[in-house]
């Protein structure tokens, strides 16, 4: 048996989300074994949205305690088009995701949050999206066999 001291806890790593229509209370990341440090969630419009005038923000539902909010609320993304970005900045729960028309995000989050076993989902205000998105996560585990899918 290692001892805890033998694992590297820093190793960045990735998970990803298929795309999908956005609509409220999605799951986009489910967190097993262990908290995590977030250190990146970033969302890639696929196809493109309608005039419908939703919002997105992140929730985490940790398996004991209570779901917190850990993003504001994103401008709209009506008519958001095929390559637009959502770049959740965790610097504090009401620090609304960048929404990238289209093109290269320059910059990046400077902050993290540690999310405990659970759940990270979507909050989607006024309606759902009809347009598709990917989700992709960047962590860093902070126990040994914490897995993120």
């Amino acid at each position: 048996m290692r001892h805890i001291s033998e694992y590297d806890f820093t190793d960045t790593q990735t998970a990803q989300k298929g795309a999908a229509v956005l609509t409220n209370g999605q799951v986009l990341f489910t967190v097993s074994g262990g908290p995590i440090l977030v250190t990146k969630i970033i969302g890639y419009c696929v196809t493109n949205n309608n005039d419908t005038a939703s919002t997105f923000q992140v929730t985490a539902t940790p398996t004991v305690g209570t779901a917190t909010t850990i993003t504001g609320a994103s401008a709209t993304l009506a008519n958001a088009v095929a390559g637009t970005l959502v770049l959740c900045t965790l610097a504090t729960a009401a620090t609304a995701p960048a929404v990238v028309a289209a093109g290269v995000a320059v910059g990046g989050q400077t902050t993290r949050a540690v999310v405990p076993a659970g759940t990270i989902n979507a909050t989607v205000g006024v309606g759902s999206t009809t347009g598709t998105w990917e989700w992709f996560i960047q962590y860093e585990p902070l126990a040994p066999n914490v897995t993120v899918s």
